[in-house]
C-alpha cells in the first residue's frame, strides 16, 4: 500500500462514512489538533524517564486515535457504538486523583516550563485545549459525540497534572505567577 493516494491533492479528503469534505471543514481542524496533540505526547515521551508515564502517556495517544476514529464518524442515526465513552473520562478522573495527591497544593497560577518533559506536556495540554475548543464549536453546527468533550477537558486537566509532577519528581521547583 502506498503512502499517497493523490485523492487529496484536490484539497477533499473522505471521513469514516465515506462522505467527501474540504480538508477545512471543521471536522477535519478537529482531527487535525487531536492529531497535533497525539504528536506533541510522542515527543514529551522522549523527554520522559518514568517509564510508568512513559506508558501512560502511550496509551492516551491510543485513545486519541480513538477519538479521532469518534470524529470522523458523522453518525445517520442513533445506532452510532463511539470508541471513547464515559469509562475513558472516569479513568482519567482517577489519574487526576491519584496524581494530584501526591503533589503539593496549588496556591497560584503555575507558569507552564521546567523539566523538558513537563514543558512538553504543559504544550500538549495547550493543544488539548485548542482541540476541544474547536471540538464545541463542531458541536454548534453537527453530531459528535459528547463524551469526546468531556474526554478532552479531562485529558487537558491531567496532562496539566502530569505536568506538576514530572517537574515535582525531577526536583524543578515550579514557577508561578504572582
Amino acid at each position: 500500500m502506498s503512502i499517497y493516494t493523490r485523492y487529496g491533492d484536490s484539497g477533499k479528503t473522505r471521513l469514516a462514512n465515506g462522505r467527501i469534505v474540504s480538508k477545512d471543514s471543521p471536522r477535519i481542524q478537529v482531527c487535525g489538533e487531536i492529531d497535533e496533540l497525539n504528536s506533541a505526547l510522542g515527543v514529551a515521551i522522549a523527554f520522559i524517564h518514568d517509564e510508568g508515564i512513559q506508558q501512560l502517556l502511550i496509551q492516551l495517544q491510543h485513545e486519541l486515535f480513538e477519538l479521532c476514529a469518534d470524529i470522523a464518524l458523522v453518525p445517520s442515526d442513533n445506532s452510532v457504538e463511539y470508541r471513547i465513552d464515559g469509562k475513558h473520562t472516569e479513568i482519567l478522573e482517577e489519574l487526576i486523583n491519584s496524581f494530584e495527591a501526591r503533589l503539593p497544593k496549588l496556591t497560584r497560577l503555575v507558569l507552564p516550563g521546567g523539566a523538558k518533559g513537563a514543558a512538553l506536556l504543559h504544550l500538549a495540554r495547550a493543544i488539548c485545549r485548542r482541540a476541544e475548543r474547536s471540538l464545541v464549536r463542531l458541536s454548534k453546527h453537527e453530531p459528535i459525540n459528547r463524551e469526546a468533550l468531556s474526554y478532552l477537558n479531562r485529558l487537558s486537566d491531567l496532562l496539566f497534572v502530569l505536568a506538576r509532577y514530572v517537574n515535582y519528581t525531577a526536583g524543578e521547583v515550579e514557577k508561578t505567577w504572582d
